[in-house]
């Protein structure tokens, strides 16, 4: 049997909020269902889903999106409007560049190049 990915869900305390950041993100129009969930279709990518939960973050994720970019610097400034925040200072190695990032609820994930 195989599988295919319908949707990647976060948990989170506002759905409505992350859902409009990560649409600003990574384009498409933000879809509120309920209080409890919204969700994004990003062009070329699997619906991002936001779910409601009473508990709030409280470790590092498991699983992170490295979203590809030209500079990873100037996308952390775009995104930082938005209620991203950088975390640490930009990597950069003989792979190319990243740039550690959390959205407005702590959830991180990465700018890259190369």
């Amino acid at each position: 049997m195989r599988a295919r990915v319908q949707e990647l869900v976060l948990d989170c305390g506002d759905p409505a909020v992350l859902v409009r950041f990560w649409a600003e993100l990574l384009g498409g129009d933000p879809v509120d269902r309920s209080a409890d969930w919204s969700y994004v279709d990003p062009p070329g990518f699997v619906r991002l889903a936001f779910q409601r939960v009473p508990e709030g973050k409280t470790v590092k994720n498991r699983l992170h999106l490295d979203l590809e970019v030209p500079d990873p610097a100037v996308a952390a400034d775009a995104a930082a409007p938005l209620g991203a925040v950088r975390v640490g200072g930009l990597v950069t190695d003989a792979q190319g560049s990243f740039q550690v990032m959390r959205d407005p609820e702590g959830n991180e994930f990465c700018f890259v190049t190369g």
